[in-house]
């Protein structure tokens, strides 16, 4: 079987990727990691995961299968960051799916769908390991049912709904509002990439959050 896993080189995900690779190899797969589409051969399947460029049909026709993990009970919550925009709106529960790459953005059929539960006090770093976990079970049951020959998908059924691109300007702390009300965004800001932050007397400040180990 040929495996593609296609992702964007400064995604947080890639040091998991290696990971999954490593595990496909030991089940006599044949597995290439990619940073981007335009190396994609022929293949059986193709994983997209945190990848962020919009793949060519041409480039899709490549393969059997293209795939996708989207955090949202789709048709719901189609488009950009999905688990931040509903941690944000302090959401514990959030369905995570296994769709079908196409051309439109987040409409392809539903192959597998899998729930991911929160506490509400995890930051960045726990809520990606919990992402990734349930990601990765995802393909993982995937390729079950592809050698059993069990695979079953479902079209997307309701009104559908998007999210925009998050950036940097994003993590700004609204001074005013305490740190109760400023906790969910200050718990999916990245201390590097984008750290929170609030202007005050003309000055910008920049807040790091860690959790302290017990």
């Amino acid at each position: 079987m040929k495996i593609n896993i296609v992702s964007s080189k400064q995604s947080w995900i890639n040091p998991y990727l290696k990971k999954f690779s490593n595990y496909l190899k030991r089940r006599k797969m044949n597995v290439k990691i990619l940073y981007t589409h335009n190396h994609i051969k022929k293949s059986d399947i193709s994983f997209f995961l945190s990848y962020w460029d919009i793949v060519p049909e041409r480039i899709l026709k490549l393969s059997k299968f293209n795939l996708v993990v989207h955090e949202s009970n789709l048709p719901k919550g189609r488009g950009w960051s999905p688990i931040t925009w509903q941690i944000l709106k302090g959401k514990k529960k959030i369905v995570i799916c296994l769709i079908e790459a196409t051309k439109k953005i987040d409409s392809g059929d539903i192959y597998l769908k899998k729930e991911i539960f929160f506490k509400g006090n995890e930051l960045i770093d726990e809520i990606r390991e919990k992402q990734v976990k349930v990601t990765l079970s995802l393909c993982k049951n995937f390729l079950v049912k592809y050698k059993n020959r069990a695979i079953k998908k479902k079209k997307q059924k309701g009104i559908s709904s998007y999210y925009f691109r998050r950036s940097p300007k994003d993590s700004l702390l609204q001074l005013n509002k305490t740190i109760k009300q400023n906790f969910n965004l200050l718990r999916i800001v990245d201390n590097k990439k984008y750290p929170a932050f609030f202007y005050f007397k003309n000055n910008k400040y920049i807040i790091h959050i860690y959790k302290e180990k017990k």
